[in-house]
């Protein structure tokens, strides 16, 4: 297993980005938490810095740079415990939508706002009745003429508040296959149709706008198709590798992070004279952290590789997925314990990692699911 051979210009852009999550958005972060949403223009200025959509061509308006500079991204916002700007949804989930199956008209028209952070997007699958099944969808897309119908209702969807594009799942009625009759359309905010329900109040990723979205009888052109039709469930699962692989990157960086601020607090914490690190039960604790976030990582960064150079890595992104997402909820209740009521302090970042990274179990395909799909590869 390879380590990630990042450039000098790979090392420069970190500390840019570094320096920027300092600067620009570290001083925000409890404001937009009780505000429950991050304001547009914080998005344009990600933009402006050239930190949203990394991977995108510069025929499209981005500045074409190789896979590890969103790896980059991801690990620095971690390390602030930014969960609400979701730029790492937006830039390498989202978008890779568009930019793979849109047409040459869909690539020119919404990319390069994609980049720019004057379009935010989301992707819209999940349903009260049907979360990790896509099959099982309900909202439903016929055509009429030259438009597409849409009706149905999607929620928990992350940008849901902020987002300017949609990225929709549907079922189209006439085909009988629940997977082949599955068909992606794109929805601009403001069609007729497309309303927005509660913003919801969530136990973690506070400032993460989080929705239901409305569609009723929401009129779309019927070139808004995204690829082929019938070939949404296919698009889906082909985008599923990368989703589960930045969900797994995040995840280890955020244990990252969360061990460190750990090792730091044991260090400078006095106990009957002492540090707490000399405690051997608060020491084998951090070593066992220390050790499994270690093991994540070497497998993450394997599977980066594996997944710069094309190949198909299904299954072990989801190993990785489910794994380290285990890993950062078991290890944050230890961390919780070692610092004790400071823990529970709001001005201090455990607590809030501690309610962020509940959800890492569950979104992108919980662990279950992950468990039951790679249970298929081996063949059971």
């Amino acid at each position: 297993m390879g380590v990630l051979k990042y450039t000098e210009d790979h090392e420069r852009f970190r500390l840019q980005v570094r320096e920027y999550m300092e600067q620009e958005v570290l001083p925000h972060t409890m404001e937009w938490e009780e505000a429950h949403i991050v304001p547009k223009e914080a998005w344009r200025k990600m933009g402006e810095a050239g930190y949203l959509c990394p991977c995108i061509s510069k025929e499209y308006g981005g500045p074409g740079l190789d896979f590890l500079y969103s790896v980059i991204i991801t690990e620095e916002m971690a390390a602030i415990g930014q969960a609400g700007l979701a730029a790492m949804l937006h830039s390498d989930i989202v978008v890779p939508y568009i930019n793979s199956y849109g047409t040459e008209e869909q690539k020119k028209k919404y990319l390069p706002g994609c980049v720019s952070g004057d379009i935010i997007t989301a992707v819209a699958m999940t349903e009260p009745g049907a979360g990790s099944d896509v099959g099982g969808l309900e909202a439903t897309a016929e055509e009429d003429g030259d438009e597409i119908v849409i009706n149905g209702v999607k929620t928990f969807i992350s940008n849901g508040i902020n987002c300017d594009l949609v990225v929709l799942a549907a079922r189209n009625p006439e085909i009988a296959d629940k997977h082949a009759g599955v068909s992606l359309y794109l929805v601009e905010d403001g069609t007729p149709g497309f309303t927005r329900g509660k913003h919801l109040d969530k136990m973690g990723m506070h400032s993460q706008d989080t929705a239901e979205l409305f569609f009723s009888n929401c009129r779309i052109p019927k070139e808004n198709i995204l690829g082929q039709k019938g070939h949404g469930f296919l698009m889906l699962m082909e985008k599923l590798q990368q989703e589960r692989l930045m969900s797994a990157i995040a995840n280890v960086a955020g244990a990252e992070n969360a061990l460190k601020w750990a090792v730091a607090y044991a260090k400078e914490t006095m106990v009957d004279g002492k540090p707490l690190s000399k405690s051997q039960a608060v020491k084998f604790k951090l070593a066992e952290i220390a050790t499994e976030v270690s093991m994540n990582r070497v497998f993450l960064d394997h599977l980066i590789n594996e997944h710069m150079a094309g190949k198909d890595v299904t299954a072990l992104t989801m190993m990785s997925k489910f794994a380290s997402s285990e890993m950062m909820n078991e290890q944050l209740t230890d961390i919780m314990d070692i610092f004790g009521e400071y823990g529970l302090l709001e001005s201090g970042p455990i607590a809030k990692g501690f309610r962020d990274s509940r959800i890492t179990t569950i979104f992108a395909g919980t662990t279950e699911i992950m468990k039951t799909i790679i249970a298929k590869f081996l063949g059971l």
